[in-house]
């Protein structure tokens, strides 16, 4: 059983095939449909369609004027691409501990962790549950902040009526990588209602030339004509995974139940074993159930001997995160201490995600959670 196996079928192949047989593969009138129905679904006024989660966080920072002598708060939970942007754009990474429900970017913490030279936050929505916008919103007010959001595991998730992406962050970037909620395969969203951040980052995705490969190729005369207003990058998103992505819009309300319905099996079974389960969404919240981590408690075996059990069943399992703090770049290059996070210290030696995915079916859910019991109790479930 894979760990995150992807719901696709015969709707996204015909999708893909349809856009091959077009003439047209890369960037083109499929990925602009893309990004308008992707911008109207999270509420958001602009919608940049690019090659990862990684390079809309990149092209948000550039087109936010983040640079160098900047500091920009991260959560130490995360992977590592959340700080990596900051290095891209010769800013600083300051990492802070997380909360110990939820373990997203803990607020009280960043107080302490800001100064004079602090520009940004970079707030994860972790494994799907989104953070609380009005104190996430106070936090970047009250400290002269801008917020670009790393939506990786959270869409589709809100708060109210509110998903995340629609908000008022400077930018927030979506992935859409094969193990996310939905997927191109590779790919990724960059949303915002910022008109000059969404116009820099449609210059920067594709070598910073000020026009878009449609219309050089499409337009009769001097089609050949163009400028390079800066040195940009290579982060345009081709039609073909546009045509997927399409697809997966359409049922991303649907792929999302039937991951909160696993969510809900999962900790029905698991409420009486040792383990901390995953945070639950507050009234009113929609959470993505990109993963689901349990930490275990005082159980009869760690966390790797669990994932053993687990691996010798034929379940795959993953651990998110290991804490930026623990990596060695990260570690060695800022002296950081182990001890200076002691929540996310403490949670990666016991956390775990389980497999989570709209494809699952029941008898591999049940699976899953026969296997957990056994290991932990001793008995099938």
């Amino acid at each position: 059983m894979p760990f995150a196996q992807p719901d696709v079928g015969d709707a996204e192949a015909e999708a893909v095939g349809e856009a091959i047989r077009s003439g047209w593969l890369t960037t083109g009138r499929l990925t602009a449909q893309f990004e308008q129905e992707f911008a109207a679904t999270v509420g958001a006024t602009h919608a940049v369609a690019v090659t990862s989660a990684t390079a809309a966080l990149h092209l948000a920072l550039e087109a936010a004027g983040i640079g160098p002598g900047d500091e920009v708060l991260v959560p130490t939970w995360t992977f590592t691409a959340s700080a990596e942007v900051v290095r891209y754009v010769g800013a600083e990474p300051v990492l802070v501990d997380v909360e110990p429900d939820t373990l997203a970017l803990d607020l009280e913490r960043a107080v302490g962790r800001v100064t004079d030279r602090t520009r940004a936050v970079i707030p994860v929505h972790f494994a799907g549950l989104p953070m609380d916008p009005v104190a996430l919103s106070g936090f970047a007010r009250d400290h002269g902040l801008q917020v670009v959001e790393d939506a990786a595991h959270a869409f589709p998730a809100g708060t109210g009526d509110a998903l995340v992406g629609g908000g008022d962050s400077t930018a927030t970037a979506f992935s859409f990588y094969a193990t996310k909620t939905m997927t191109t395969g590779e790919g990724g969203m960059l949303t915002t209602h910022d008109d000059a951040i969404a116009a820099r980052a449609r210059v920067m995705r594709l070598h910073g030339i000020d026009r878009d490969v449609l219309d050089r190729y499409t337009r009769v005369g001097a089609s050949w004509q163009y400028d390079v207003v800066a040195p940009g990058f290579k982060y345009n998103l081709t039609d073909m995974a546009a045509a997927m992505g399409r697809v997966q819009l359409g049922r991303a309300h649907d792929m999302r139940a039937r991951r909160e319905a696993i969510s809900r099996r999962y900790t029905e079974a698991f409420a009486d074993l040792p383990l901390q389960l995953p945070a639950r969404a507050p009234d009113g919240v929609s959470h993505a159930w990109h993963l689901y981590s349990v930490r275990l408690l005082d159980a009869p075996l760690d966390r790797d001997g669990l994932v053993d059990v687990l691996g010798r069943a034929g379940i795959a399992t993953s651990v998110h995160f290991i804490p930026l703090h623990l990596l060695s770049y990260w570690r060695e290059r800022s002296g950081l201490r182990a001890e200076d996070f002691p929540v996310a210290t403490d949670s990666f030696a016991r956390v775990v995600s389980l497999p989570i995915s709209s494809a699952l079916t029941d008898d591999q859910v049940e699976r899953v959670i026969s296997t957990v019991r056994g290991a932990l109790t001793g008995a099938g479930a």
